[in-house]
């Protein structure tokens, strides 16, 4: 359903000023990003709840009040028929910005909040360009301001306009004065139908902690940031994944609670990590006096042929995945890589072959714990992989995964193996023959090694759990 793109282009005033490529390298399964409106996103998740047996929608219910104890968590919730409380061991407050479970909890998120404001247009057009992001600083069709215009599905397309301070937003809002912006923009002689409109302003915020207790806080509850490079929604995501699998370990009884302290140790930096980015996005675009126009502007000018000042030319540092270097739940190296597969770092894609049919290596992890063995395509593999194997019996589930160079012949039952078919992933891992890495279920990397040893894995597989 989404609009897929890697290509950037960055504009001063009528000139291009630099193109750039956030995918520039092949043997990827996805690209760089995929633009899709909220609403579509929100439909798939709720055609996919519907799915899950465990899970039930409560539509029409309200949060009132939450109470936590050492051992539950109390909820008052309010409907069309009447109140009832609700008891549980753990909750996950992912309820927004506006948080009404933060609230009645007495907490608050703190930062710096910005009074520029913008007007997001999304027009429908048929228009034969590509699926490209497009920032211009200073246009002469909007002087002085910043416009973003982006692709989305079903003919539609987004434009971003910065509107300033002193902008009045019932005003900005009406069409008749949204029809000559887009216009200006898009050129007289395009057609187009107004779909939506709105105005904005933001915040660069979060709480001091994400757990407190039984209750562990997510997404825009538990941290804001603008709209400049995707960081809100990818930042949410990210959270998700991090607490999901911890707290289904808990749940199971296969690691202590302190795992789930492991969430603020890995998601409070990233948090921080995607505010800093965001807060020099906007002080780059948003500049607040002449002295800092003046410095972008000469920034942008040098760009155009200055490597150097491309680097500090800041349209929205785009949403990247978090690499957890300081986490507790990381083993160190003991043995020299040249890969950024460091421990704390998302694990990176390949195609590979299984089964003799062309697939990707990051299907075939997350599930688990995921233990890679990097085989010469030798018998020796089994050698390898028997001692492994019996750390399927420790009580959190490992499942080993053997990588077969390019060309290995013959079959080799009763063990997941795949082909590196084009040797992409023993390159982007820095891989040789006895080299072994540990992924967690969301797909980090948490230790890696030049040759198997049990009792390694098996520490790094107790660490990773907070069993160590």
């Amino acid at each position: 359903k989404g609009v897929t793109w890697n290509i950037g282009r960055v504009f001063f005033r009528n000139e291009l000023v630099y193109t750039f490529n956030l995918l520039p390298d092949s043997g990827h399964r996805r690209p760089a990003f995929v633009n899709i409106q909220q609403y579509h996103v929100e439909r798939f998740l709720v055609e996919r709840a519907r799915e899950l047996p465990a899970l039930e929608i409560r539509w029409k219910n309200k949060v009132t009040a939450v109470r936590q104890s050492r051992d539950f968590v109390e909820l008052d919730v309010e409907t069309p028929d009447g109140s009832y409380a609700l008891h549980c061991e753990w909750l996950v407050a992912a309820d927004g910005a506006r948080s009404p479970v933060r609230k009645s909890l007495g907490l608050e998120s703190k930062g710096r909040s910005f009074h520029d404001q913008f007007l997001i247009a999304d027009v429908r057009m048929e228009a034969d360009l590509p699926a490209e992001r497009r920032f211009w600083f200073d246009p002469p069709f909007h002087p002085r301001q910043s416009v973003l215009l982006h692709r989305q599905p079903d003919r539609l397309w987004r434009i971003d306009f910065q509107l300033g301070a002193d902008a009045d937003p019932v005003t900005e809002r009406q069409p008749e004065r949204v029809m000559p912006r887009v216009q200006a923009l898009l050129g007289p002689d395009a057609r187009f139908e107004l779909d939506w409109v709105s105005i904005y302003t933001f915040a660069c915020l979060r709480m001091q902690r994400f757990r407190h207790g039984r209750v562990l806080f997510a997404g825009d509850a538990a941290h804001g940031v603008s709209p400049f490079g995707a960081r809100g929604a990818n930042g949410g995501v990210q959270d998700a994944d991090n607490l999901a699998w911890k707290l289904a370990l808990v749940l199971q009884g296969s690691a202590p609670d302190a795992l789930l302290d492991s969430y603020d140790a890995e998601r409070i930096p990233a948090a921080d990590e995607n505010i800093l980015a965001s807060t020099r996005s906007t002080d780059f675009i948003t500049p607040k006096n002449e002295a800092s126009r003046a410095f972008r502007d000469a920034t942008l000018e040098l760009a155009r042929d200055c490597d150097f000042a491309r680097r500090l030319v800041n349209s929205g540092r785009l949403s990247l995945p978090s690499t957890y270097r300081n986490s507790p739940l990381n083993t160190l190296d003991t043995d020299r890589f040249e890969s950024a597969m460091e421990p704390g770092a998302p694990a990176v894609d390949a195609p590979i072959r299984l089964e003799g049919r062309r697939d990707w290596f990051l299907g075939q992890t997350g599930d688990s714990f995921t233990g890679l063995y990097f085989g010469d395509g030798s018998e020796r593999d089994l050698d390898g992989l028997r001692a492994p194997y019996e750390l399927r019996e420790s009580s959190v589930p490992l499942r080993m995964l053997l990588i077969r160079p390019p060309g290995a012949t013959g079959e080799i039952r009763g063990l997941n193996a795949v082909e590196d078919s084009e040797g992409l992933l023993t390159r982007r891992y820095d891989a040789r023959p006895g080299t072994v890495y540990l992924l967690r279920p969301d797909q980090h990397v948490c230790g890696r090694w030049r040759r198997f040893d049990a009792d390694w894995v098996h520490a790094a597989l107790m660490r990773a759990c907070a069993n160590a």
